[in-house]
């Protein structure tokens, strides 16, 4: 059954009124500024959580805006997958933005941070309720623009020099999936996502052509997702503030990728016909494979906090698209699970990470020895969030590390299971040594008086831990179900 609800336009449009009001706020209005960006990322978390109850009762929320010819316009269809990162993205973008009012209050051009700080949500949430091609490449374009003027938000030669590498990379991928859009449209004569996929009859004498579209939406996509070799953009973006880099790796512009490899999959080719093409699909596991020991890897030589974070980033995203390439029930399951518990444990690590540059100053690991003693909160959560993403129970992330080695050997792929569990090992090299230096050596930090860090900073961060354990601890009742609503579309 489909419904015409209003909440998909609310929440792309809200963030684009909110960023025309602090445009014209003066620079030195911060509290109104604060308030309107919250005000308008407040809103729309409510329209995204009020889909929720119809997506999860099998219904689909559709809107169509504009139709430029037939089979192409803008239009907007909320399923259980675009659910799925449609309100991850509004929920912590919430906690972002709360977090950027601490980060941002001693740093310049506030009001243009905010500016396109909203915008960018604005075109997360177009990704996220795209219902077909066209749709999510134009709003897939609309976020690496917005992100732009946040990652040189700094202004230094090596913000301008970051942001390049990263507009070209981003804009690079979106042309392949522009290319693909006119050929998809030629050979079927619709872009609109279905079940089940809409390039299942186009098979018979066009294999090729389908296997090029194949390749160039995965690189179009990949590219974002941080695939190797399309991955060097990502440590690049660092220079960015804070709560942007954690956006970027937690849930924005990563978090599009794997999201637009996922509608490829599940919403254009369709589980039968990838079954069917198997030799490109073992070909880009290896590339997966590759990209999660190999980041795993490079984290470990990283001597910067923000450095090695992401390029754990990179690693973690392949376990997402790995999952979704096994095309088993409990695979996919787990793929889309690392979805969420990804985002919320590394938008915490990057968080904490944050809030240790804006109290110390200090960047590089071996500057953080003893940091418990003075920032133990601080430390705690990033423990957890660390030990999270190693797949230590109770916290949110083993969910995801469970069905993904159960979805390999399901698939009769433990090869790929090896690759996670040696992925998983990797994570505990890069991220012990940070949690044992800081608790257990000795350094020149001491407790302060009163909170160790801004409360508008440490309170959103917090609370995001404790989320990661109710994920964990309630998957069941959390994660779970949302993603078994996915999967009814799937298998």
């Amino acid at each position: 059954m489909s419904l015409v609800y209003p909440q998909p336009i609310i929440a792309v449009i809200v963030p684009i009124i909110g960023a025309i009001i602090i445009r014209f706020l003066d620079e030195d209005q911060a509290r109104e500024r604060h308030i309107v960006a919250l005000s308008a990322i407040g809103i729309v978390f409510l329209a995204v959580a009020s889909m929720l109850p119809a997506v999860l009762a099998e219904r689909v929320i559709e809107l169509r805006m504009v139709e430029l010819f037939d089979g192409l316009g803008i239009y907007f269809k909320i399923d259980a997958l675009g659910m799925i990162f449609g309100l991850v993205s509004s929920t912590l973008w919430v906690f972002a933005t709360i977090y950027s009012i601490g980060y941002m209050a001693h740093e310049h051009e506030q009001r243009n941070y905010f500016v396109f700080f909203v915008l960018s949500c604005s075109a997360a949430m177009g990704v996220a309720f795209a219902g077909n091609l066209f749709t999510l490449y134009i709003f897939y374009e609309y976020l690496a623009i917005c992100t732009y003027p946040l990652v040189v938000h700094a202004g230094t030669k090596e913000s301008v020099k970051a942001g390049i590498k990263y507009i070209s990379y981003s804009l690079g991928g979106g042309a392949l999936v522009f290319l693909s859009i006119f050929m998809i449209h030629d050979l079927v004569g619709t872009l609109e996502f279905m079940p089940g996929g809409i390039l299942g009859g186009a098979v018979e004498g066009s294999r090729t052509l389908v296997m090029i579209i194949f390749i160039l939406l995965i690189a179009g996509f990949g590219t974002k997702a941080a695939i190797m070799p399309l991955h060097s953009w990502l440590p690049g973006a660092m220079v960015a503030p804070t709560p942007v880099s954690a956006l970027l790796h937690a849930v924005a512009i990563v978090k599009a990728g794997v999201f637009g490899i996922a509608r490829v999959f599940f919403s254009i080719f369709g589980r039968e016909l990838l079954v069917d093409m198997n030799m490109i699909i073992n070909v880009l596991a290896v590339f997966v494979c590759f990209t999660i020991i190999v980041g795993s890897f490079m984290a470990i030589k990283q001597t910067v906090l923000k450095l090695r974070l992401a390029y754990s980033t990179i690693g973690q995203l392949g376990y997402i698209t790995l999952g979704v390439l096994l095309l088993t029930p409990t695979g996919v399951m787990g793929g889309l699970i690392h979805i969420i518990n990804h985002a919320i444990l590394k938008i915490t690590l990057f968080f904490c990470a944050g809030m240790i540059i804006t109290v110390t100053g200090k960047k590089n690991l071996n500057q953080l020895n003893g940091l418990g003693k003075q920032m133990p909160m601080t430390m705690l959560a990033f423990s957890i969030g660390a030990l999270g993403l190693m797949g230590v129970m109770p916290i949110a992330g083993y969910t995801s590390k469970y069905f993904l080695l159960t979805g390999s050997l399901e698939a009769g792929m433990p090869v790929f299971g090896y690759v996670l569990l040696g992925s998983t090992l990797l994570n505990a090299v890069y991220y012990l040594p940070i949690i044992v230096n800081a608790f257990f050596k000795e350094g020149t930090f001491k407790k302060q008086p009163g909170p160790e860090a801004p409360l508008t900073m440490l309170v959103p961060t917090l609370t995001l831990v404790g989320f990661a354990i109710i994920f964990g601890l309630f998957a069941n009742y959390t994660t779970i179900p949302f993603v078994e609503a996915v999967l009814k579309t799937i298998f």
